[in-house]
């Protein structure tokens, strides 16, 4: 376990040279819970996700999910949940029955929110109507499905165990269960795709009418097969009428912007995202979980847990991993990283509210950025212009020290 100075340390440049304030409230708690199994990984995944046994722990896992939960209600006495999210993985392999017995756990640990939203993630290849029906019961009123694509030569060369048939049959099977509020999960830039390839897979998500679309271009990233085994994708130039195009279309059937890679329809963007981006709290349990939380005295800790399975649910280990406490000179950069990436940034009087810091401490490289066109100029304000948002890295090198 590492960890920083005190937060009333001073250090000496930028930001650090600045005293912290207690914070005046405290931002909203948000708990997200990872199940780290899938039916199969895919070879673009870079999550901390593991291939399922024939017979899932499912009793001992949420037994050590509720011990994990217990060694952090220290740090959110008398707060409550305005939102859960079930990632991983894939959290719809876990049964109902599991699922209800955590949740119930949950609550009477910390209080819900009246108007909680509870997101699951799950893949068309593991939707069973009678299992959905359960969740919905159980409070669970959000669900996220990962489509990636509904094309069969597309889906075969991601790796996924699902067809376009599948997909479809999901999204329709979500709202029969009594889901009104879904998302669908859609990758582009795909191995040899081309603008009308595209299209047509933003087609068909838009036309299953889910009220919200995350829409995000395939990455390699270090520590998968495609990574050491790269396929053939898109040239530059068709990247970005894929994007230009795309977005064009979204927004014709109401489908705003409000993050890079996130669409909603009116009133629907996801309050659980939307709370990690405005560099609100959030306990994170679960295998190769990440957690942030405020204190009082001004003090800002990241958490994470033990990421392998097998060593999570080995009692001789700790559930958690190692703990940071964000230093003075972090600050900018760590809320302006998830600040920046909403299209249309926060209030300014944020950035004090939830650090404890002076708006004077971003002064240098707010400057610097707006000469540079990266950072609207707008006082109240904290917002990439559109190239800023392009050019997300080059603006948040602005406020590095």
């Amino acid at each position: 376990m590492t960890t920083d100075s005190s937060a009333s340390s001073l250090i000496i440049g930028g930001a650090a040279s600045s005293p912290r304030a207690p914070l005046p409230t405290l931002p909203p708690l948000a708990l997200y819970i990872h199940i780290p199994w899938c039916v199969r990984k895919c070879p673009y995944c870079d999550f901390n996700s593991h291939t399922a046994s024939p017979v899932l722990p499912e009793q001992e896992y949420v037994d050590a999910l509720l011990a994990d939960l217990d060694q952090d209600l220290h740090a959110v006495y008398g707060r409550e949940l305005t939102s859960i999210f079930f990632g991983g993985g894939t959290p719809s392999l876990f049964s109902a029955e599991a699922l209800g017995r955590l949740l119930k756990g949950v609550e009477q640990r910390i209080p819900f929110a009246a108007d909680i939203e509870i997101t699951l993630e799950a893949n068309p290849g593991t939707f069973e109507q009678e299992k959905f029906v359960a969740y919905r019961k159980l409070g669970i009123n959000r669900l996220s499905i990962g489509i990636q694509s509904f094309q069969q030569e597309k889906l075969e060369a991601l790796g996924r165990i699902h067809n376009g048939d599948e997909a479809v049959r999901a999204a329709g099977m979500a709202r029969q269960a009594g889901f009104d509020n879904f998302n669908l999960d859609l990758m582009h830039g795909l191995p040899d795709q081309s603008l009308d390839d595209a299209l047509s897979d933003l087609r068909q998500a838009i036309a299953l009418q889910p009220t919200h679309i995350s829409w995000y271009q395939l990455t390699l990233e270090p520590n998968t097969v495609f990574w050491n085994q790269p396929p053939v994708l898109p040239e530059d130039d068709t990247l970005w009428d894929i994007q230009e195009a795309g977005q064009a279309l979204l927004a014709e059937h109401g489908y705003a912007q409000y993050e890079v890679s996130a669409y909603a329809q009116a009133g629907r963007p996801a309050r659980h995202n939307l709370n990690y981006w405005s560099f609100g709290d959030f306990i994170g349990i679960g295998a190769g979980a990440h957690g942030k939380l405020s204190h009082p005295d001004g003090r800002i800790v990241r958490t994470w847990k033990t990421r392998l399975p097998k060593d999570y649910l080995n009692p001789a280990k700790s559930f958690q991993a190692g703990e940071k406490s964000l230093s003075n000179d972090e600050m900018p950069f760590e809320f302006l990283m998830n600040a920046l990436r909403l299209t249309a940034g926060v209030e300014s009087r944020l950035y004090p509210e939830r650090t404890g810091l002076s708006l004077e401490t971003l002064a240098e490289g707010r400057r610097d950025a707006e000469q540079s066109g990266l950072l609207q100029v707008e006082p109240s304000r904290l917002a990439a212009t559109e190239r800023g948002q392009l050019f997300l890295n080059d603006l948040l090198q602005q406020f590095l020290n």
